[in-house]
């Protein structure tokens, strides 16, 4: 499940958590939210932003004639 976490401490300070997204996906999938709450102060990475979504190519040599 796909979910985006917003909490907002006492200060005001705003941190978004993004859960089940792999790779950039969570990056794009909160720019909105970003962009509506102002400049950001710093960003702290998480595994699953380094996994990248498996792709399969497949390839078909003809072997005859």
């Amino acid at each position: 499940m796909k979910q985006i976490i917003i909490e907002i401490d006492e200060d005001g300070e705003v941190q978004i958590e993004t859960k089940g997204f792999n790779g950039r996906v969570c990056i794009e999938e909160s720019k909105f939210i970003k962009e509506l709450l102002g400049q950001e102060t710093a960003k702290k990475l998480t595994p699953a932003y380094y996994v990248q979504n498996k792709q399969t190519v497949k390839q078909y040599l003809q072997l005859c004639g």
